[in-house]
C-alpha cells in the first residue's frame, strides 16, 4: 500500500511538470534603414504572452531591410539594401537564444536595392527591386552563401510610366509543395514561375507567368496554410488578389480593395496563424492594416476592418500564438504593439511601442 502511494505521488509529480506552462519567449529580429541614426539589425525578446519586450543585441550593418532565417533557426540570410554595385546578401550564424549574430560570409547581388530574401535550403533568392532581377545563390555545406549562379531578369509592360517604366522584382517565395519559386513582377503585372521539383538548386523559369490586374504593381505573396491559396498584396493598386493554387496551376478568383481611396503604396500581407484572418498593410493618407475575414472552403476574403497605424506601415509579423500584432512604422520610427482579438481578428494598440530608427522588417524566432 505504501509503495502504490509512493508510485502514485511521483506519478502526479510527474504529470506536473511535464504540464507546466513551457516559455511564451520568442526571439524578434528587426531589420532597419540605417541612414537616420539606427546601426543595423536589433534583437529583442518578446513575451508572446504579455507582450513585453527586453533588447538583446545590435548587430551592425548597412540597411539590413530584410531578413530570414534557415528552418533550423541557425543561419540568418540578410540584404543590405544598397542602390550600387556594393548591394550583397549576408549569411549570419545566429544564436536565437541570445540575439547574437557572427557573420559566415557575403556575396554581391549583382542587382540594386535587394529588398526581398528567402530560402528553400538549397539555395537563397534575392529580389533586386532596381535591379529588376532575381539573385541565385547555391548554400555551402554550412549554410554559408556560394557567389551568385544566376540572375533572372524581370520585365515591363505596366501602364503607369512613373513607376513601371523599368522592371522590378520585390519578392520571391517558395511554393510549400517545393514544387515552385514566385517572384512578382511588379512592371509587368504578372507573377513568374520558376520550376524548382527537377532540381532544388537550379530554378528553370517556366514560359508561363499569372497575369494580375493592369496597373496593380504586385509587390508580395503569402499561402494559406494548406497551400491551396496564394494571397497577393499589389502596390499601386493597393489590392489584394486571391488565387487557386494546384500543383503547377495558379487562377485568380479574387480581387478585393483594401483602402477605398488608392494612394498606390500597399507594402506587406500576412495570414493569422489559423488561417482565419488576413491583414494588409498599406502607405497612404490613412496609413494602416486592412483586416480580412478568410472562407476557410473557398480562400475567399470579405472587409472586416481597418486598423489605423503610425507612418508608412512598411513590415508587420503576427506572433506564432496570434495574440500580437507588430507593425513596423518606417517614418514614425517605432514599432507598434496591437493585441488582436481571436475570434474577429480586430486589433486594438497596446500603446507600448518600441522606439527605432526606420524599422522595416520583423521576424521572430520560434
Amino acid at each position: 500500500m505504501i509503495k502504490k502511494c509512493i508510485y502514485g505521488c511521483l506519478l502526479l509529480a510527474m504529470t506536473a511538470c511535464n504540464s507546466a506552462p513551457q516559455s511564451d519567449e520568442l526571439t524578434m529580429i528587426v531589420g532597419t534603414y540605417t541612414n537616420a541614426g539606427s546601426e543595423g539589425i536589433y534583437t529583442y525578446k518578446f513575451d508572446q504572452e504579455n507582450g513585453s519586450v527586453k533588447p538583446l543585441e545590435v548587430i551592425k550593418m548597412d540597411n539590413p531591410s530584410y531578413l530570414t532565417l534557415s528552418a533550423n533557426q541557425q543561419v540568418m540570410y540578410v540584404v543590405s539594401e544598397q542602390h550600387e554595385e556594393t548591394a550583397s546578401v549576408f549569411a549570419f550564424r545566429f544564436d536565437k537564444e541570445s540575439g547574437k549574430a557572427e557573420l559566415m560570409n557575403s556575396q554581391l547581388t549583382y542587382g540594386e536595392d535587394p529588398c526581398y530574401v528567402a530560402t528553400n535550403g538549397k539555395i537563397v533568392t534575392t529580389a533586386n527591386y532596381s535591379g529588376g532581377s532575381m539573385s541565385v545563390f547555391p548554400l555551402r555545406y554550412d549554410g554559408g552563401l556560394e557567389p551568385v549562379d544566376t540572375v533572372f531578369c524581370g520585365s515591363i509592360g505596366g501602364p503607369d510610366m512613373s513607376r513601371q517604366d523599368a522592371p522590378h522584382v520585390h519578392c520571391t517565395i517558395f511554393t510549400p509543395d517545393g514544387k515552385q519559386l514566385l517572384a512578382t513582377d511588379f512592371s509587368a503585372d504578372r507573377i513568374l514561375h520558376f520550376d524548382v521539383a527537377a532540381n532544388p538548386a537550379k530554378p528553370h523559369l517556366l514560359s508561363d507567368a499569372t497575369p494580375i490586374d493592369t496597373d496593380s504593381g504586385p509587390r508580395h505573396i503569402i499561402f494559406s496554410k494548406d497551400g491551396r491559396f496564394v494571397y497577393i498584396i499589389s502596390e499601386l493598386s493597393e489590392a489584394v488578389t486571391v488565387c487557386n493554387y494546384d500543383e503547377w496551376n495558379m487562377q485568380v478568383i479574387q480581387t478585393i480593395e483594401t483602402h477605398p481611396q488608392a494612394d498606390r503604396h500597399a507594402a506587406d500581407i500576412h495570414l493569422s496563424p489559423d488561417g482565419k484572418f488576413l491583414y494588409a498593410s498599406v502607405r497612404n493618407a490613412d496609413d494602416g492594416l486592412a483586416i480580412f475575414e478568410v472562407n476557410q472552403q473557398t480562400g475567399m476574403l470579405t472587409k472586416v476592418g481597418y486598423q489605423p497605424t503610425g507612418k508608412h506601415p512598411r513590415n508587420f509579423n503576427i506572433t506564432p500564438n496570434g495574440k500580437y500584432v507588430l507593425v513596423a512604422d518606417m517614418n514614425d520610427n517605432k514599432i507598434e504593439i496591437f493585441e488582436r482579438d481571436l475570434q474577429t481578428g480586430l486589433l486594438t494598440n497596446t500603446q507600448r511601442d518600441i522606439q527605432l530608427s526606420m524599422p522595416v522588417c520583423i521576424v521572430f524566432a520560434k
